[in-house]
């Protein structure tokens, strides 16, 4: 009497399981699409903002005070921010553009707006600094006030609004660096924004020749289609 051979008990392949090539050999499943990270994208935007916001802001602050005498007059002048420098908001507004400007572009020119707003955020915290602890500004404005060319204003005392400036400059710097860390994952602009590409559209009264004149699906082209792609932008008539 011959044995019969025992039934086989491997469990069965399931969808996501690799299948056997050619060779035999499994081949690997694809590997997913990286997401885009809109987390990092948002706190970027928000670093932006709120520094841009912040530097703008302390630029109409009085950032020091001091007295000036004047044939035995004692004067008091102050210089506000905007007096003092104007490089803090324009490095500002050019931050606030180079995050606008980023949905725009990918690669190469996303890393270059990163390093852009790197250098205006540094810019800010070194303009602002330097502007907490030095009297030139309120110099000039003791000069204005007394009339003359030079004079040296006395009892000069700073705020803390260039700290504040620097610290906006800060957060324009840490929006640089999720730009240049993290800026290969966010979306841009959709494409639909993109030049349309050149493509031939077959009436529904012409002969449909074989393969490329036929849609995706393997059907004809029909006048909803042709209607479809006057809405795309594309000339029908090419």
């Amino acid at each position: 009497m011959t044995a019969l051979p025992q039934p086989r008990t491997e469990a069965p392949l399931s969808d996501d399981a690799a299948a056997p090539g050619g060779d035999g050999l499994p081949v690997a499943a694809p590997a997913a699409g990286r997401r885009p990270d809109r987390r990092s994208l948002a706190l970027m935007l928000l670093f932006t903002v709120l520094g841009a916001t912040v530097v703008l802001l302390t630029a109409g602050r009085v950032w020091a005070r001091g007295q000036v005498s004047f044939q035995q007059t004692v004067l008091h002048v102050t210089a506000t921010g905007s007096q003092t420098t104007g490089v803090p908001s324009a490095l500002a507004l050019v931050g606030l553009a180079s995050a606008v400007a980023v949905f725009a572009v990918r690669g190469l020119g996303r890393r270059l707006l990163g390093v852009l707003l790197a250098l205006a955020g540094a810019g800010v915290v070194g303009v602002c600094l330097t502007a907490a602890t030095g009297s030139a500004a309120l110099n000039r404005r003791a000069s204005a006030a007394v009339g003359i060319s030079s004079a040296t204003a006395n009892h000069v005392t700073h705020s803390a609004w260039p700290w504040a400036g620097a610290l906006g400059g800060v957060l324009l710097f840490l929006a640089a660096l999720l730009v240049l860390a993290r800026g290969r994952d966010w979306p841009g602009m959709s494409s639909r924004y993109d030049a349309p590409e050149r493509r031939r559209v077959v009436g529904p009264d012409a002969a449909a020749p074989a393969g490329p004149a036929r849609v995706a699906s393997g059907r004809e082209q029909t006048p909803a289609d042709v209607w479809k792609a006057l809405d795309r932008g594309e000339d029908p008539t090419e």
